[in-house]
């Protein structure tokens, strides 16, 4: 019925693929996106273009962490992420194998950066170190095992570990550090009984946000994957249908760009979470806050009002601890 009504609205025949600019094709990839249809300076122009989306969410990201005084690791997690975006957009405008080595590899980076945060947490600078040297030889090994075997399943898998690994971690640690039920007896002695049920209650609030985030961001990047596989498995009738329903309602069908557009803000959401997490088990929930006013706008963590006037009068924000 969508399909019958998107004929009759106006459209423009999708050209045939042609030679490009950066033919012949040498990547180990080539996605559902017909070559240079629409440009012969971009071999998947859809593909190329949601790329962008990954630059807005890390320019932002970025702009927060300066702003706001999150951790240096999080200001490199983001320009990790603006390297995920750059080189998926240049691997899908050349189809070059080098390309397809810069994003997919950025991938694998930023993933085991995001290990070292969610790992190093409370832990002595000897195991930092000894856990930062594992993760740079963990890192050089796939990239030079990849190069060798040249499977994208082998990158597929290794990347999907990373991630569910880290993940779980992060979930393991903050509801073991901030679910009060865990933390009462490290509070027992801390302050006085009301000053504790304050706590106790802040942190329920932060943790049901996070769930919710948790939720929205996993909900999302799920989704994005289920699209991968489909634009993988119904190739040949997706084209189908994009020629039959024309340029540019075709563009909807291209599900390798809703990939990109649903995992970047997944993965954008997991760092602010991150970040959120860090500031939280540093202590310095009142000093920041969650500022998520609707579904439909990105989440930030930005700094409360009153620690923003504490700082403009010359105070300090307390003790920072374990900040990297």
């Amino acid at each position: 019925m969508v399909a019958n009504i998107l004929k009759r609205l106006p459209s423009v025949n999708y050209p045939p693929a042609q030679e490009g600019r950066w033919s012949p094709v040498t990547s180990t990839l080539n996605w559902c996106e017909e070559d240079y249809y629409a440009t012969v300076y971009a071999a998947e122009i859809v593909n190329t273009l949601t790329n962008t989306w990954f630059m807005y969410l890390s320019a932002k990201g970025i702009r927060s962490c300066l702003t706001n005084g999150h951790g240096t690791v999080f200001l490199v997690s983001y320009i990790g992420y603006l390297l995920v975006g750059t080189g998926s957009f240049l691997f899908h405008a050349t189809l070059k194998y080098p390309m397809q080595l810069i994003d997919e590899l950025s991938m694998i980076y930023t993933t085991c950066l995001m290990c070292y945060v969610t790992f190093s947490f409370d832990k002595t600078r000897s195991y930092r170190t000894i856990l930062a040297t594992l993760l740079v030889g963990s890192s050089l090994f796939i990239t030079l095992y990849y190069h060798f075997l040249q499977d994208p399943v082998f990158h597929q898998t290794t990347y999907a570990i990373l991630t569910a690994v880290v993940f779980f971690r992060a979930v393991y640690v903050m509801e073991t550090l901030l679910r009060p039920k865990f933390r009462s007896q490290q509070r027992a002695n801390s302050g006085s009984k009301a000053v504790q049920e304050r706590e106790d209650q802040r942190d329920l609030r932060i943790l049901k946000e996070m769930w919710v985030m948790i939720g929205w961001g996993l909900s999302i990047f799920l989704g994005g994957f289920f699209f991968w596989y489909l634009d993988i498995a119904h190739c040949s009738t997706l084209r189908r249908w994009r020629r039959e329903i024309g340029m540019p309602w075709g563009f909807f069908l291209e599900l390798h760009g809703w990939w990109h557009l649903m995992t970047g803000l997944g993965g954008y959401c997991y760092i602010v979470w991150g970040i959120w997490l860090r500031h939280c088990l540093n202590g310095r929930q009142d000093e920041y806050e969650l500022h998520w006013p609707q579904w439909t706008t990105m989440p930030v963590v930005v700094k409360t009002q009153k620690a923003a006037n504490r700082r403009s009068n010359g105070h300090g924000g307390g003790e920072v601890k374990k900040e990297l």
